[in-house]
């Protein structure tokens, strides 16, 4: 993170890209003491400005930026593109989580939809589920051929370093959950009314068939997880952790500068000039229940 100073001045941060916080296994995620929420706030407080300092620089530099977020189904992917985006000017940072594809998307070729929703210059895309649904849900329940299958692994690291070519920052996370904790989670989903939405017939079926998707993520894993384009393995049985774990390393992979402007003054409000105001009866107001 960059250091404040005395001085208005930008600074360079001092985390080069690529830095990282220690790995961890699963086994040590588990046994990891929670942080206290007082902490957890303060820190993704911390985390939120220097994202906007982010967003600030990659519009100044005129990146591209895509920010991939695959992994188990109740992995925690939704909190942690909540807490980067509540902060952030839309217009500039988007979300993509596309549906199922149409019958007319379906004889396309087939990252030809996610192309349509990459960055122009100055803004960072989040897809929420991307290109990767192929090697995914898509291989494990049977919506794609063997030969569509296998195209998507020989030609997926081609497209990539295309994309990387071209001047894109593309970073891809995982969500890696336990068996125990995402059944929890499901559990949770299905008693809060809040919350029912999120719990789909694919993600029940998901559960059915935990190891055809653990061998479907080993063998992505071996095709796509290459020097150019890594996967970052993100332990995500702790949601607090896993968010500020998340974009802690996402500020680490841009070194930015903080272009925040001098402080700023209101100028004096016009003066009425004789304007009067229409009675407030003249219009409708919303019922003040509360």
């Amino acid at each position: 993170m960059a250091k404040k100073s005395g001085s208005k001045t930008a600074e360079l941060r001092l985390v080069e890209p690529g830095a990282s916080l220690p790995k961890t296994g699963d086994e040590t995620s588990k046994k990891k003491k929670k942080i206290k929420a007082e902490i957890y706030e303060r820190e993704l407080a911390r985390l939120q400005v220097e994202l906007v300092k982010l967003q600030a620089w990659i519009k100044h530099k005129a990146l591209r930026v895509v920010v991939i977020f695959e992994g188990r189904d109740a992995a925690g992917k939704g909190g942690v593109i909540k807490r980067i985006t509540e902060s952030l000017n839309p217009r500039y940072c988007r979300i993509v989580a596309l549906g199922t594809p149409t019958e007319r998307e379906k004889t396309q070729w087939y990252f030809q939809r996610y192309v349509a929703h990459l960055p122009a210059a100055g803004e960072m895309v989040l897809f929420d589920r991307s290109w990767y649904n192929r090697a995914g849900v898509e291989r494990v329940m049977g919506f794609c051929t063997d030969e569509e299958y296998n195209e998507f692994m020989r030609t997926c690291p081609e497209f990539e370093r295309m994309l990387i070519r071209s001047g894109i920052v593309l970073i891809k996370y995982w969500f890696s959950v336990s068996d125990d904790e995402q059944e929890r989670r499901f559990e949770g989903r299905i008693t809060d009314p809040t919350k029912r939405w999120k719990l789909s017939p694919m993600d029940l079926e998901s559960r059915k068939r935990w190891v055809e998707y653990s061998r479907a993520k080993d063998a992505m894993f071996a095709h796509t997880d290459t020097k150019q384009s890594p996967w970052y393995v993100v332990q995500a049985d702790i949601k607090k952790h896993a968010r500020l774990n998340c974009i802690s390393h996402l500020l680490s992979m841009i070194p930015y500068q903080d272009l925040t402007p001098a402080a700023i003054e209101l100028p004096p409000r016009q003066d009425a000039g004789g304007y009067v105001r229409p009675p407030m009866s003249d219009q409708t107001f919303v019922p003040e229940i509360y």
